[in-house]
């Protein structure tokens, strides 16, 4: 028989009261709020109370949702929150989350998140390929405050109604929440307290009725923004780039269904992409850092654990590293009935980063459409397109590059009632490409991928089985394929037990198995990867020990360094490794991985440490060094990765963030720094600072240098 979920009802404010927002439930109407309470432990010890006491109350009025929140603590000298800086992760802290299901549909919802320090943690979350996942670069306009006491710690929020899409003839929203106490690492909820159930499945919500003559306003949204820079070339002085003026729009076209346009957009304020090396002959795949892409971007994700990518916003404005400018972009997501549509269309300008090269200008859209079935699952479709313009002049005669488009079909099947309360989740996806023929490729040849996948997310076993096949010309002209023309078949298997033993809270084991083909069913890679023990800690800190045996058919050599080439032949080896870290909560916290064994034609011994110091109040230090060391006949080498953060959240809405960087694969070393200054929820001032420099004949030479401002104001109607 099916629960029925719990609830807590709203309570309207009188329009001759108000709340101050200082944290402090100080006023009357909090007193007449029924709260939400009686949390139950998700850890360490599932279905039994939590053991300190959580009381959440919500009061509204026409405009504006109001929560409260009462932590208590009967230890308030052991309250963690080091965490300052927005979207920060709060491994390290005790922390409050709250989802916001505006359409009870038991798959979208906002995210919201803080700390005894006041941090402001939002996004956007959705549910695919069986877990909730977190869009955290979706920035409301919301705020709140935090007041620390001796009976514990207490949050007043204060959310518009105009920050969330909702339907305003509902009086009901899905609700649910999750405390941790860091010290204990104990996790509680209010609704959905299950190991396989949680905050992030929204599904297992509870209420909030009550919501009445409540307004979104006439829902549009102006964000002008002013950018000014420096920029220096190699070993000259600074030029000034002219000032940038641009201007972002977002319309609510109906209650749940929100438009957006951008217009000469910037990109100013974007942190630089950590640094990797790459010892395969596959290219990485690098997250995408751009606001206006970030936002609303979860309704792109598509079969999402298959590994297939038809779209990637990176292949948008940017080429082989250079910014391309986007003159305008548009944007269009929410939900229509059971439908989820998301709509974009970018046009980049042509851009000349050198004298002998031009990038002609691009459109670029994408359609996205999931038709929810059933009361978990999803069918769905994808449409990309990349239309490329003639350079003036058909610059040295080279053909102009035809359009090409892309279409892809993705089932998501997901219960959480399998065998009475279990979860399990099939996907399947189809992707052709229907690029004409260029550079010769026949039309015989195989632009399509395709794929399912059985998925048992549950405690204490969880696995899953997929097959996989891309064909040997997928390549989808705004997506990302790193490898073509295989068959993979990968099946994976946790077990992860809690024993009654002091201090020890889950032991950790797996098995994942790869199996991958050519198209011809000829073996080129097979790895069994066996987690022989590992051990998650009551205190929070990990540890385990891995045997991986690979088998490689390589057939055709590669570069793996500067005159160092694998060649032709089939490569078997087996590698150790081990990984532990300590929980993040200490003041000093950190990791170590080591991997030792064959690789190639020879052997390789690796190694990352990464260090964070906190020496104070929300400065937070981190240090991170990768090392390889190959020995090959072929030829032997090491490489070398540095990277060095620092990050000073001075107040939530004031932070200094940094970081230096090195590697010897490409010699280069480089800084950035960017100061956050939250003017007012919405509206942000950046000053941001970069510098580059090649390492040559051991001297380092400027690269580069920038410097950076701007400013972005939101004005809502």
């Amino acid at each position: 028989m099916k629960q029925m979920p719990l609830e807590i009802e709203a309570v309207r404010l009188d329009p001759r009261d108000s709340i101050s927002l200082d944290g402090v439930l100080s006023e009357a109407v909090w007193k007449h709020a029924i709260p939400a309470t009686n949390f139950l432990q998700q850890e360490p010890d599932e279905g039994n109370v939590a053991t300190e006491q959580t009381e959440v109350r919500i009061v509204y009025d026409k405009d504006q949702l109001y929560i409260g929140v009462m932590l208590y603590d009967s230890n308030p000298s052991g309250i963690i929150g080091f965490q300052k800086e927005r979207d920060a992760w709060l491994g390290s802290d005790d922390r409050f989350m709250w989802i916001l299901d505006t359409f009870q549909d038991g798959r979208n919802s906002y995210f919201f998140e803080t700390n005894p320090s006041g941090l402001l943690s939002d996004g956007l979350l959705q549910v695919s390929g069986g877990r909730g996942r977190v869009n955290r670069n979706w920035d409301g306009i919301w705020d709140l405050r935090v007041a620390q006491t001796e009976l514990g710690w207490s949050i007043e929020v204060w959310i518009p109604f105009r920050t969330v899409n909702f339907d305003p003839a509902s009086e009901s929203w899905g609700i649910n929440f999750q405390r941790t106490v860091r010290r204990k690492n104990e996790e509680s909820l209010w609704s959905g307290h299950r190991r396989n159930q949680g905050i992030r499945l929204p599904i297992h919500a509870g209420r909030l009725n009550g919501l009445q003559d409540i307004s979104q306003g006439l829902g549009l949204d102006v964000r002008p923004y002013l950018a000014g820079a420096l920029r220096s070339p190699p070993q000259e002085n600074f030029t000034q780039i002219p000032t940038q003026v641009g201007v972002d729009l977002e319309y609510n076209l109906t209650a749940n269904l929100r438009a957006a346009l951008t217009v000469n957009t910037d990109f100013a304020e974007t942190e630089v992409d950590q640094r990797r090396v790459n010892l395969t002959r596959f290219s990485l795949f690098y997250p995408e850092q751009r606001q206006f892409f970030l936002e609303g971007s979860s309704i792109y994700r598509f079969a999402a654990s298959s590994g297939v990518r038809p779209f990637f916003s990176r292949r948008i404005g940017l080429s082989e590293g250079e910014a391309i400018p986007i003159r305008y972009g548009a944007r269009l997501g929410g939900q229509v009935g059971d439908y989820n549509i998301g709509f974009l269309h970018v046009q980049t300008g042509q851009h000349e980063p050198n004298e002998l090269s031009r990038v002609p200008s691009e459109d670029f859209t994408v359609a996205r459409f999931k038709r929810n079935i059933f009361q978990q699952s999803s069918l769905g479709m994808i449409y990309t397109r990349r239309s490329t313009r003639a350079l003036p002049g058909n610059f040295n005669g080279e053909p102009v590059v035809p359009t090409r488009q892309t279409v892809g079909f993705d089932l998501d099947l997901f219960t959480t009632t399998f065998l009475g309360d279990k979860n399990l989740q099939f996907e399947a996806f189809y992707v052709v490409h229907t690029d004409p023929d260029i550079n010769g490729k026949s039309r015989l040849s195989d632009r399509t991928s395709r794929g399912v996948r059985f998925n048992y997310p549950n405690d204490i076993w969880r696995g899953h089985v997929s097959l996989r096949e891309f064909g040997n010309e997928w390549d989808p002209a705004v997506g990302f394929a790193p490898r073509n023309g295989f068959r993979r078949l990968q099946p994976t298997i946790y077990y992860e037990p809690r024993p009654n033993l002091p201090n020890v809270r889950r032991l950790l084991f797996r098995a994942d198995f790869e199996y991958l083909t050519d198209l011809n069913n000829n073996l080129e890679t097979g790895q069994l990867d066996i987690r022989v023990f590992g051990v998650e800690f009551d205190s929070g800190d990990h540890f385990n020990i891995s045997t991986i045996e690979s088998f490689e058919a390589l057939k055709a050599p590669f570069e793996i360094s500067n005159d160092v080439i694998i060649p032709v032949g089939n490569y078997t080896f087996r590698t150790w490794q081990l990984y532990t870290r300590t929980a993040s909560r200490r003041r000093i916290s950190g990791h170590f991985n080591a991997r030792h064994g064959q690789f190639w034609s020879g052997d390789r011994n690796s190694y990352a440490f990464g260090l964070t110091i906190r020496p104070g109040a929300a400065v937070q230090l981190r240090t991170e060094l990768e090392r390889a060391d190959i020995a090959l006949p072929e030829g032997s080498f090491s490489t070398n990765l540095v990277r060095l953060e620092g990050n000073w959240p001075a107040t939530p809405r004031f932070s200094l963030t940094s970081n230096i960087q090195y590697d010897t694969v490409t010699q280069r070393l480089g800084s950035f720094s960017r100061i956050r200054w939250t003017l007012r929820p919405g509206s942000d001032l950046y000053f941001v600072y970069t510098h580059n420099w090649l390492y040559e004949t051991g001297r380092p030479f400027d690269e580069s240098r920038g410097l950076a401002t701007k400013i972005n104001y939101t004005h809502r109607f």
